[in-house]
């Protein structure tokens, strides 16, 4: 009895997978039509403004604020907070410790998942679903086809084993492709994790055994983990956002936070080629694997931009040493005894005065051949040498600078005319190429330069484009987004014909 039940549920749920396997099999060709067949800069973009979205609902539930004197921010505010941290653009209009501790660990997921670092990844496991599921299905079927009418034509035995052979290469370099990319996503999983949890806890426990770095804390209120992890996560995503209203500056004298900051910049953004390719040169030594080898000498062909060639990261390693070097012998020659190094010791100078340059390298190598096979590829991409719609109306990033920082002047024409030496020109033009950029630098807005004093006019811990109208802000959220997604851009303009 209980056998013909089993048997019958066996037949009933077997007939019920087969009577739907055509949705779900329209469904996934869909999914994976919209997925991979879409234009990166749309899936980038959307996934951008989702997160962004999110985190401001998120924001808007957590609104109790941390000081004893709560100031609500407006949901602008909280929408522009949270657009800066997805795109680690750091640009505020709200203090940071206004903000809750669940607000803070809000800030640190979106800052987590709008890092480069964390976006490559994601772009390796979308590169790694195209892959077939069964490395067989990977041999082109034109050369099955040339195969078999081979073996028809020439019935010789060598020249059917010649073309097995040739088979068999190509079903076992695309599996050694496919099978290298999975190890590069572990690569760079392992990579992201480790460094956020050895910076985490080296930054925590610094802090616990330092009197001074407790007490700071301590007295805002802010709790030492969670600053430990916000920091670490804004900082190797190259964000700029701290807990503290005054950002690193009451912690100058605490050379050992920078120190483990500074390494932090390095892993996440400027060393960050360097070092994966040391990471998987390792991991081959160790390890005998072939994928390792296969990443390391077919960069191209993987196509993840973060891994370079070995010449590549040797010269972007020299020019970032080279430019931390130039830079600090500068700054130390003009600023050694400002006001901003009062009270501290000379190691303490030289941990300050450390500066870091952005992903510039200096290359003095030939690569024409490499320019021609880009330009070809080029070509060939558009159809009969024509360009597609979106590049035709595509401006020059310089461009786009040029227009967002002519509507906001247009916004904040007002305050201009009222307040000319806070709201000038070049104020504005170091606010938008900041956003741009991502960097998160800012003027500030001081009440001194107001040239009608008077009001309640209250200095605050926060960007410029704090005291800008809604429709400024507005705009430069737009530059945030534009600017994180500017690689799509950086060729645009070509269709412009001036003359």
């Amino acid at each position: 009895m209980m056998m013909n039940n089993f048997a019958s549920f066996s037949k009933k749920l077997e007939s019920y997978l087969y009577s739907n396997s055509p949705n779900r099999s329209r469904t996934s060709t869909l999914f994976r039509h919209l997925l991979f067949r879409s234009n990166p800069l749309f899936i980038q973009l959307t996934y951008f403004l989702t997160i962004s979205l999110v985190g401001y609902l998120a924001l808007s539930v957590f609104t109790k604020p941390r000081t004893s004197q709560p100031l609500i921010p407006k949901q602008l505010d909280l929408f522009y907070t949270s657009v800066s941290a997805t795109t680690v653009s750091s640009m505020s209009t709200i203090e940071m410790e206004v903000f809750s501790n669940s607000q803070l660990i809000i800030l640190t997921i979106l800052m987590l998942l709008g890092g480069e670092v964390f976006v490559s990844m994601l772009g390796i496991q979308i590169e790694r679903s195209k892959l077939p599921k069964h490395q067989t299905t990977a041999v082109d079927p034109t050369k099955i086809e040339l195969h078999s009418i081979s073996n028809a034509a020439c019935p010789d035995n060598n020249n059917d084993r010649y073309s097995n052979n040739l088979l068999d290469i190509d079903i076992n370099n695309e599996s050694l492709k496919n099978n290298s990319i999975k190890y590069l996503g572990y690569v760079v999983l392992g990579y992201l994790v480790l460094v956020h949890l050895v910076g985490s806890a080296l930054l925590s426990s610094y802090i616990t055994l330092s009197s001074s770095a407790s007490k700071v804390l301590n007295t805002k209120g802010i709790k030492t983990q969670t600053f430990s992890v916000f920091t670490i996560v804004s900082t190797f995503a190259n964000c700029g956002f701290v807990p503290t209203n005054e950002n690193m500056i009451v912690f100058k004298k605490n050379s050992g936070i920078l120190l483990i900051l500074i390494s932090q910049i390095l892993l996440g953004n400027t060393l960050y080629p360097v070092c994966l390719r040391l990471v998987i040169w390792s991991l081959g030594k160790i390890t005998k694997r072939r994928e390792f080898g296969y990443l390391l000498r077919n960069c191209k062909e993987i196509g993840y931009d973060h891994l370079l060639s070995s010449v590549r990261s040797t010269l972007l390693g020299l020019t970032v040493v080279g430019f931390i070097m130039v830079q600090l012998v500068l700054f130390c020659s003009l600023e050694w005894n400002s006001e901003a190094m009062d009270g501290m010791t000379l190691y303490q100078k030289f941990v300050a005065a450390l500066y870091l340059p952005p992903y510039t390298s200096f290359l003095p190598i030939n690569y024409k051949d490499q320019q021609k096979k880009i330009l070809s590829h080029d070509n060939n991409n558009s159809i009969g040498g024509r360009k597609s719609l979106l590049e035709c109306f595509m401006f020059s990033p310089l461009s786009y600078l040029s227009i967002f920082i002519i509507l906001i002047s247009i916004t904040e024409r007002k305050n201009m005319k009222d307040d000319p030496l806070n709201f000038n020109v070049l104020n504005v033009i170091i606010e938008v190429i900041s956003a741009y950029g991502n960097v998160g630098f800012s003027t500030g807005y001081s009440c001194k330069r107001r040239l009608h004093q008077g009001g309640d006019c209250v200095d605050r811990c926060y960007g410029f484009s704090g005291k800008w109208s809604s429709q400024g802000k507005f705009i430069l959220i737009i530059v945030m987004f534009f600017g994180r997604l500017k690689k799509f851009s950086l060729k645009g303009g070509k269709a412009w014909k001036l003359s």
